[in-house]
């Protein structure tokens, strides 16, 4: 028996190589260093960043299969690639000075965090490019085991803690319902490769019930990861608790990833099995925008709220895959970028205001921003607007291509669950605002408070941490919120280059599936 290796081509896993190049390079110096850990830790993982958004850059345009086929280079896992990375170098600013990452009295955690964070990156843009089975499986757990880390990483936090343990049992068991489905689609198609999936469920296995049963395990599985009603119920406590800079990313590039393995291994390998999964996946879409509008009306903390929010938005998104076309995915692609940037810019706010405030991720930390910090005030409000869906809004251009696919696949009821899902959503959208402008600012809870609530991550010893002027501590994150803020504007206006980038994606999966 010869071993015959697979031809690797070392230019469509560039961007693979460059990650898993900085990850050694930022835990190496994490180890190595201590004082000015921050920056130089900080400049390695933005460097990797940078590197490997150019080089999916420069693949673009480039559809083939990689590694003996475990994955597939295209558009769509490349955009996959490029809003994970993005999220991730805004994540890296968001967590300077941070208590989970550095905290006076102990050794500086940015290598481990940073590291980490890179990791989970690694994970995702494999996932996004997974095209069999094991790849699949391999690069979710890759994607989800530094997330359970870096949840539960402010120790000296019984939420963190808690957060950490519950998304790590809630997370274990959405993988082996996944684990367990896969192994019955390859039970009965006899193959782990998604066209072989494809070929071997055409020929006649459609309706058999081990296909069918693998189908709906590996639909809940991915359901769990994406935060989908009813697997959701792990969303809010997780999002509240965990660290807020691990909360934005973990609500922005979780999502894309998942949802781009989601369609490339429905509309692949299960294409042929479209009548049996497109309407359980409609009822899914619906249940979930019912769920997550609802669930958020009476949320007063700013990550729950964005949690259940991001149980509705991902009911708005599922419809994209549903429709299990072209358009389905391009409207998909184009509303999973401007999630990214709404919600990158709602979370720096939050942010910020976690470690000005006492009280923390709650409501009453933003009123009267509008007055007394409109830096702040304008990117929260925009980005609130833009996930109502508001016109001139890049949520809203988002909301009309989904609509459009849901119509032009016959689902005219779902584009009609999406407009009753943004009209309750502003209840709570809407609130934030008025609060921000049309609230004066919250009484302290006490007359001179010594140092940050624990919830922000505030103790006797971090009031050191915290005692730059605020303008100087925070000026990166403004800057990126300002500009989140400012595209989420301008492709609201002006959509047409983000369209016509997602348009690649879903011209990409449409030449795979022909």
């Amino acid at each position: 028996m010869t071993f015959t290796a697979p031809h690797i081509d070392y230019a469509g896993l560039s961007p693979v190589i460059a990650l898993t190049a900085g990850i050694c390079v930022v835990l190496v110096a994490g180890v190595l260093t201590d004082r000015h850990q921050r920056i130089l830790v900080s400049s390695f993982s933005l460097t990797a960043l940078a590197v490997a958004a150019g080089l999916c850059i420069w693949q673009w345009g480039e559809r083939k299969d990689l590694v003996a086929g475990a994955l597939r280079l295209d558009e769509l896992g490349l955009a996959a690639a490029l809003i994970a990375i993005l999220a991730a170098a805004f994540v890296v600013p968001l967590s300077w000075r941070e208590p989970a990452a550095e905290r006076p009295g102990e050794e500086a955690r940015h290598g481990e965090f940073q590291a980490l964070l890179l990791s989970s990156v690694l994970g995702m843009v494999l996932l996004a490019q997974a095209q069999n089975l094991v790849s699949f499986f391999v690069a979710i757990e890759l994607l989800s085991v530094p997330l359970y880390v870096l949840c539960g990483s402010a120790l000296w936090r019984r939420e963190s803690l808690e957060s950490g343990l519950k998304y790590l049992i809630v997370g274990s068991l959405g993988s082996a319902t996944l684990l367990y489905g896969l192994a019955f689609i390859y039970g009965g198609s006899g193959s782990t490769d998604f066209t072989g999936i494809r070929d071997g469920i055409g020929a006649g296995l459609a309706d058999d019930p081990l296909v069918l049963i693998g189908i709906g395990m590996a639909a809940t599985g991915l359901a769990f990861k994406i935060s989908i009603a009813p697997f959701h119920q792990w969303t809010p406590d997780v999002y509240q608790g965990a660290p807020t800079p691990v909360t934005a990313f973990m609500a922005v590039a979780t999502k894309v990833a998942a949802f781009c393995v989601f369609v490339r291994f429905f509309e692949v390998a299960l294409g042929p099995a479209v009548d049996n999964w497109q309407p359980a996946l409609a009822v899914l879409a619906a249940v979930s925008i019912v769920v997550g509008n609802i669930g958020a009306l009476g949320q007063d903390s700013l990550k729950r709220l964005l949690g259940y929010s991001g149980v509705a938005q991902a009911g708005y998104m599922l419809v994209g895959l549903v429709a299990a076309s072209e358009l389905g995915v391009k409207a998909l692609v184009f509303y999973l970028a401007a999630y990214a940037l709404m919600n990158l810019a709602a979370f720096a706010v939050i942010v910020v205001r976690e470690r000005e405030s006492e009280f923390g991720d709650d409501i009453k930390a933003v009123q009267g921003l509008g007055r007394d910090r409109p830096e702040l005030a304008w990117p929260l409000t925009i980005s609130m607007l833009a996930l109502a869906g508001l016109p001139a809004t890049a949520g809203f251009i988002g909301k009309l291509y989904l609509i459009e696919a849901a119509v032009d696949a016959d689902y005219t009821w779902l584009g009609v669950a999406i407009a009753i899902g943004t009209m309750i959503s502003l209840a709570y959208y809407l609130r934030v605002v008025a609060a921000i402008w049309m609230r004066p600012a919250a009484e302290p809870l006490a007359p001179a408070p010594a140092g940050m609530p624990a919830m922000a991550g505030g103790s006797p010893e971090a009031d050191q941490l915290h005692a730059a002027p605020a303008g100087t501590r925070c000026l990166a994150i403004l800057i990126g919120a300002a500009a989140f803020a400012g595209a989420t504007i301008f492709f609201g206006v002006f959509p047409s280059p983000l369209v016509d980038w997602a348009s690649n994606a879903g011209q990409a999966l449409a030449a795979f599936t022909a």
